[in-house]
């Protein structure tokens, strides 16, 4: 569990992925490795994304897939059979964490309270997401959180805009950024991979500086 901070903190950037069709997830990938993208969240929002993320398991794109809105015991198994190599949920449960462990896959849990940090932490997670960022203080929130419990680092999501990043990148506890706007749901429905691959070029040339 321990080892997805070291496998976030160089990425800076993962986007957020509503896939609408299997058949789009080896094509977007290309588009945002092309941009400079190391990994993917494909979220379980709708009926492509396990299809997609197999897909993209089978094709060893030199890009780390993961399962976002993990919510659920079941999806533990189903990520893994998929080929996910680790999940993402909005929030933290007994049953998940089970689950996830039970199927060896490395799960970022959600946690927006102090109490809910501590409970992850007490799991054994450190890495964890911090969802929705943009309604609980930002970087503000990270900020003070770091004071008692600096162990804990971040993935922020949740309402986080291009302009923002840069606040976000300067937080000592912060793994990274997620977003949907290197790869909205309309550019993938119009497959327009060279628009998400230029987005994804400005956002990676943003998080170097």
């Amino acid at each position: 569990m321990h080892s997805l901070a070291a496998l976030f903190r160089p990425l800076r950037y993962i986007p957020v992925i509503e896939l609408d069709h299997a058949d789009n997830a080896i094509p977007l990938a290309e588009a945002l490795i092309a941009g400079g993208i190391g990994a993917i969240e494909i979220t379980l929002r709708t009926p492509a994304a396990l299809d997609g993320i197999r897909k993209l398991s089978l094709a060893s794109l030199p890009i780390l897939v993961g399962a976002g809105t993990v919510v659920r015991a079941e999806h533990a198994a189903q990520c893994r059979d998929a080929g996910a190599s680790f999940a993402v949920s909005p929030g933290f449960t007994d049953a998940l964490d089970r689950a996830c462990k039970t199927a060896q896959l490395p799960l970022l849990p959600g946690a927006v309270t102090s109490s809910e940090v501590m409970l992850a932490l007490d799991a054994g997670y450190t890495a964890l997401k911090f969802f929705p960022a943009n309604v609980h203080g930002g970087t503000a929130w990270l900020k003070a959180i770091r004071g008692p419990l600096p162990q804990a680092e971040f993935i922020a999501t949740g309402g986080i805009t291009d302009a923002d990043m840069a606040d976000y990148w300067e937080q000592p506890n912060l793994l990274a950024v997620g977003s949907s706007s290197v790869a909205p749901a309309k550019l993938i429905r119009e497959r327009a991979w060279s628009q998400i691959t230029e987005a994804a070029k400005r956002v990676m040339e943003a998080a170097k500086r």
